[in-house]
């Protein structure tokens, strides 16, 4: 495939916590500008993988390449580690401080989610939902070439949900490798070229939205991809 550019790629990756078998015979892969979902219900592995590829964890099998150096990866994950007794901007600059981030970029970062004006409000005071971008502000801040999005708009309203589909959509379309776990079908079908569904830690299908849903003679609708996650697994995604 000429001029295709693989910047993410897990063979055979199993895990295991004790006796209990968290992932199996995992083999995927992204490429560059490429946004990959993850989908599947809560427990089914999703954040292990993306703990694996970012370091944090080692499988106990299997094999993985991140085509990026680490500072070249941005992150938001479920636990956010915004310190709450500092502000918004304070956050921004110290996580630009730790990792030596040019600061230029913080307002225009804030301004993009829509944090502008709280700016100089402590994260304390922030909503879950203001939480969740300023997060999501901080993982882009270094304007990252492979990026993890671990459930980006759960705690969202419809508006600023989107607002955060729109921004993935043009840092994918800037050469981004965007990796993101969901279990919404809408944001599934609306957002990723390529999906892979997982349950209990094992892929069971993959392709893009529209291959999965022809395979199993679905049409391209968010109840249709559903549809075929409940087929394949007897679980329904939430």
């Amino acid at each position: 495939m000429n001029g295709v550019i693989q910047l993410i790629s897990m063979k055979n990756v199993s895990k295991q916590f004790g006796e209990v078998q968290v992932l199996s015979d995992i083999t995927l892969k992204a490429n560059k500008g490429e946004i990959f979902g993850l989908l599947g219900p809560s427990g089914a592995g999703k954040t292990t993988i993306i703990n694996i590829l970012t370091n944090q964890l080692k499988p106990n099998g299997g094999t993985t390449r991140l085509g990026v150096s680490s500072k070249e990866v941005g992150l938001m994950i479920d636990v956010d580690g915004l310190f709450p007794r500092l502000t918004c901007l304070q956050n921004m600059q110290l996580f630009a401080d730790v990792y030596k981030i040019n600061k230029k970029g913080i307002l225009d970062a804030l301004e993009q989610v829509g944090l502008g004006k709280a700016k100089y409000k402590k994260v304390n005071e922030l909503s879950t939902g203001m939480r969740q971008r300023l997060a999501f502000a901080r993982a882009i801040l270094h304007k990252p070439k492979v990026l993890f999005l671990d459930e980006p708009t759960s705690a969202l309203d419809p508006g600023s949900a989107e607002g955060v589909r729109q921004i993935i959509r043009d840092i994918a379309e800037s050469g981004t490798t965007v990796f993101l776990t969901t279990h919404n079908m809408e944001e599934a079908v609306d957002l990723c070229d390529y999906v892979a569904l997982i349950n209990k830690g094992v892929i069971v299908e993959e392709g893009s939205p529209v291959e999965i849903c022809q395979k199993h003679d679905a049409k391209k609708t968010t109840w249709d991809l559903g549809s075929v996650f409940i087929k394949m697994t007897g679980v329904e995604l939430r």
